[in-house]
This record gives C-alpha cells, structure tokens and sequence, in this order.
C-alpha cells in the first residue's frame, strides 16, 4: 500500500509467521522486491548487496552500472 510518498508493507507480528507469509525460509529474502517498489514511487534506485539478498527489478528496470 502507498500512504502519501511512503510504501506501507504489512506483516505478521512474529518472525516465523511473517517468514512463513512470505513463502520464504529467510526474512531478507522476502524483501526481494522493496527496491523495486520504492522505484515505482519515485523514491531513489537502491541496490543491495547480492551475497544478502538480490533484489527483484523486471529486466527493463535494471539500471547498468
């Protein structure tokens, strides 16, 4: 959800539940697509580190380095 210029993203309350909501064993994981997201509402490019987490983006919203 977006609330103004800020991306709302509601979880379980607990970490295993959350876990289990994102079909994922590790929580990073399930953040794959938040930088995507910020894209799309105009908030900066971020990049994560790849050894944590790859971040999801459509191929056409790859930026080169």
């Amino acid at each position: 959800m977006i609330r103004k210029q800020a991306l709302v993203i509601n979880l379980p309350a607990s970490r295993n539940r959350s876990r289990d909501a994102a079909g994922l064993p590790d929580a990073p994981e399930s953040f794959a697509a938040v930088p995507y997201c910020i894209d799309l509402i105009g908030g900066p490019y971020i990049e994560t580190n790849e050894a944590v987490v790859k971040a999801f983006r459509p191929k056409s919203a790859i930026r080169k380095k």
